[in-house]
């Protein structure tokens, strides 16, 4: 559980500075699919050269997990994508966040319907907790005047990712994180590169080419590897919870980057948000110790 919430909070933290990026990306006069193509294709350019000299194996797939990956990078991933970067482009990236993190109970909801997984007791309050935190963190987004589409692209983009997360589980169970990982990340560039405008490729400035690599880097090659690997171990109920880290680390960013306001409300959202996301670790290490120090004998029935 332990691993899990670590590798689930490095790929939070990687994916908050996403919503940064894109703002920085569209001040400075880049287009949303651009950005994507950007980032998928640095993503794909890093991680290649790194799973060669780590272990060329990971490189290898098969033909059936090869479709896999093309419907979840062409389809799934590419679809949430848009959505949230298209949404950004109308909508604070406070308000996008928002209703970006009603995922975690959408996630457990499909779990629970589509995977038969068990909603414990620990998990609703854990949940509760996040979402009334979030509310708190990003309360000033309901008082912001928001464009209709920009809403519909967010809830769009909560919507596929929280699929995106439920399918990986599923996908995960015949592949290696690592490669799963390649091959979504580069059938999503080709995706972007479609659809975006190759000859930016042409037309790259410092600034452009700052964004792209820092979007292929931290919201690509680790906030998605770290992602997979979450779920191979804990599975995607507990990263979605795990994860929530993200809004907080977002109000941090902006803060710094963006120069937005934080007040004291937020800070306390803060402190639910953290609360959410370490009772059930709290919970799966009292319940590791008591079966660890727990007598032999007392095993056999």
């Amino acid at each position: 559980m332990f691993q899990g919430l670590i590798y689930s909070t490095i790929s939070a933290l990687a994916f908050a500075s996403m919503a940064i990026l894109v703002k920085l990306g569209y001040a400075a006069g880049l287009d949303g699919a651009v950005m994507m193509q950007y980032r998928f294709t640095y993503a794909a350019l890093i991680l290649v050269p790194i799973l060669y000299f780590k272990d060329r194996s990971l490189l290898r797939i098969s033909w059936s997990n090869l479709w896999k990956c093309a419907f979840i990078g062409l389809v799934i991933y590419g679809l949430q994508t848009t959505c949230f970067v298209r949404g950004l482009a109308y909508i604070p990236a406070s308000t996008a966040a928002l209703i970006l993190y009603i995922y975690p109970v959408a996630v457990a909801l499909m779990s629970a319907v589509l995977l038969k997984a068990k909603i414990t007791r620990l998990t609703a309050v854990a949940l509760a907790l996040i979402m009334f935190g979030s509310c708190l963190v990003f309360y000033d987004a309901f008082l912001k005047k928001a464009e209709t589409i920009g809403l519909l692209y967010a809830v769009g983009a909560m919507v596929f990712f929280s699929i995106y997360l439920v399918v990986m589980q599923v996908v995960l169970k015949k592949m290696r994180p690592l490669t799963a990982t390649l091959y979504i990340i580069i059938f999503a560039a080709i995706s972007f590169n479609l659809t975006g405008e190759p000859a930016a490729w042409l037309t790259q400035t410092p600034e452009s080419l700052t964004i792209g690599m820092a979007l292929g880097l931290f919201p690509g090659v680790i906030a998605v590897t770290f992602l997979f690997m979450s779920v191979e171990k804990i599975g995607s109920a507990y990263t979605s919870i795990f994860s929530s880290i993200e809004p907080v680390a977002t109000l941090a960013a902006a803060a710094l980057f963006l120069d937005e306001h934080v007040v004291l409300l937020q800070i306390g959202g803060v402190a639910f948000i953290i609360l959410g996301i370490t009772l059930p670790n709290i919970h799966a290490l009292i319940i590791r110790k008591r079966v660890v120090s727990q007598p032999e004998g007392s095993l056999q029935g």
